[in-house]
């Protein structure tokens, strides 16, 4: 039997695991996936307004690479750890091996729980994107901005997106291909407008040193203690959240040819093209402003460089390319989560664990699929809540319930990847790597991403706004950033579960192979 096995199936089994799932993706596709996710045509669009209320251009134009340079680190160590342990399980796993059952459970949950927002924010922006391009190529389309109606196409596009992953593994190897070449030329594309349709840019010193506060602290300040340790912090959300979800590469390594050394290289170098482009366009943006002050009364968002800089022709393309790379990112995002969802239940951890467990005739686990795109909608029902932080006659809607989804996606993922990096830290030379390693850099890498991911946990489940802190006269429950209630409500309910039943029965994966058959390809 060993004899008829690849390699990448002899080193599943010695995890203890059958190949259920169709290894057929290439290296440049497991890469692509986690590019996908990244999807700088998605996070860079629908979160620059965050940076641009916290901070302004500084927190894009040297936010960005720094922030940038900090997960590429994450990076390497996630990728030192998928080498050696190249299972759909992937942080849970790891978690699982260094640590004991109980790291591997609060891992698992944490990660789900930011996959799950993860889907559902990318869905949502997306589904705003496509009514704003409508809205703007049509007059006709809608006499104004619908919470109600966004919702409506967030539904439909996590549906269409749910038909397509449960389709065949196959064809999400392939979308994800055409991801790729999308983002790159659409990148381009939508740089090269930027850059020659404005009839003026602004220069060097606007974009690499203008300050903005549009966060309702510290009385619209740019300097002082508050604006550069409380809300120009807040703006890094925007690196933060774009470059996030590169842990799909792990995932689906057990659909990968050569996975100890594809998936591996398939974190790293998904983040650093991501945060090369990603830079390059967002200064785009920078230069391509206009009105410093309109885009400010519009809420930071982007479109509304695009609708001063751009004529309607153009203003609409570049708004359809982001839409469709979104929209691909969605989709490579359901996927993602659903092997977590899968993996997870494979080893019994998730109520229903039996039914998110099965896989269809053409090995896809379409159940699990169901269960993420149920789930991403019923947890961004929040958004369909209208927040104004302007006035009755200059009204000012802010997507608060979008950012905590968000924030929620940023801490859940962080939050499991600290888990194995410090475990990996922790066991130093016993540590057993893959063919892909980073040496005895892990000694400061490790670190290094342990701080920094503790640092902006703190940070993100802070309040956006005054008007969400409890002793503020215009508090508002529609203000308040969920974040921590969901992240840390979840905590409770895990640590109260665990102690009271799961420690009883979660032992950790399980192996899908007889425990000799793991020795025997061990030997």
């Amino acid at each position: 039997m060993a004899d008829q096995l690849t390699e990448d199936e002899k080193l599943l089994a010695t995890l203890g695991y059958k190949q259920e799932l169709n290894r057929n993706w290439s290296s440049f596709s497991n890469f692509a996936i986690s590019f996908s996710i990244i999807s700088i045509l998605a996070g860079c669009f629908t979160t620059f307004g965050q940076a641009w209320n916290n901070g302004g251009p500084i927190a894009i134009s040297w936010g960005w690479p720094i922030i940038s340079i900090f997960i590429l680190i994450i990076g390497f160590t996630m990728s030192e750890l998928v080498s050696a342990y190249p299972t759909s399980g992937g942080i849970y796993w790891w978690a699982s091996k260094m640590g004991g059952p109980a790291a591997g459970f609060f891992t698992g949950w944490l990660n789900l729980i930011g996959l799950l927002a993860v889907t559902a924010s990318v869905a949502y922006g997306c589904a705003t994107f496509l009514d704003l391009t409508l809205s703007t190529m049509s007059s006709g389309w809608a006499d104004d901005y619908s919470l109600q109606r966004v919702f409506v196409i967030f539904v439909i596009l996590l549906a269409i997106a749910a038909i397509l992953n449960i389709f065949s593994g196959h064809l999400m190897a392939v979308l994800n291909n055409i991801s790729v070449w999308w983002h790159v030329a659409g990148v381009a594309f939508v740089i090269a407008i930027l850059v020659f349709v404005p009839d003026t840019h602004q220069a060097l010193d606007f974009v690499f040193g203008d300050k903005v506060n549009n966060s309702g602290y510290a009385d619209a300040a740019t300097s002082g203690n508050h604006f550069w340790f409380l809300v120009l912090p807040l703006g890094f959300l925007l690196t933060q959240y774009t470059i996030t979800g590169f842990d799909a590469s792990a995932h689906l390594s057990e659909e990968t040819q050569a996975a100890s050394e594809g998936a591996a290289k398939g974190i790293w170098r998904s983040i650093f093209y991501s945060a090369v482009g990603g830079w390059i366009l967002l200064l785009a943006f920078l230069f391509a402003v206009q009105d410093k002050d309109g885009v400010t009364a519009a809420g930071g968002g982007v479109d509304a460089i695009f609708s001063q800089a751009l004529p309607q022709g153009w203003h609409v393309t570049v708004l359809a390319i982001s839409t469709a790379g979104q929209f691909f990112c969605t989709v490579a995002c359901l996927t993602s989560a659903s092997r977590m969802t899968f993996a997870f239940s494979r080893d019994g951890a998730i109520p229903g664990s039996g039914l998110w467990s099965k896989v269809t005739s053409a090995k896809v686990p379409a159940n699990a699929v169901i269960f993420v795109a149920v789930i991403g909608a019923l947890i961004t029902l929040p958004a369909l809540v209208e927040v104004n932080l302007g006035t009755a006659d200059a009204p000012l809607i802010v997507p608060v319930a979008f950012y905590a989804v968000v924030s929620v996606a940023v801490i859940g993922l962080y939050l499991a990847f600290l888990i194995p990096i410090w475990l990996r830290w922790k066991m130093g030379d016993a540590f057993k790597p893959g063919s892909w390693t980073n040496g005895k850099k892990y000694k400061w890498m490790n670190l290094i991403a342990v701080i920094e991911i503790a640092i902006i946990c703190v940070y993100f489940i802070l309040p956006f706004t005054p008007a969400a802190r409890p002793w503020d006269d215009n508090f508002s429950w529609k203000f308040v950033n969920y974040a921590p209630i969901l992240t840390g409500g979840a905590l409770i309910l895990l640590t109260l579960w665990w102690h009271l039943s799961a420690k009883k029965w979660f032992t950790g994966p399980k192996h899908t192979i007889d425990e000799a058959v793991v020795e025997a390809f061990k030997d």
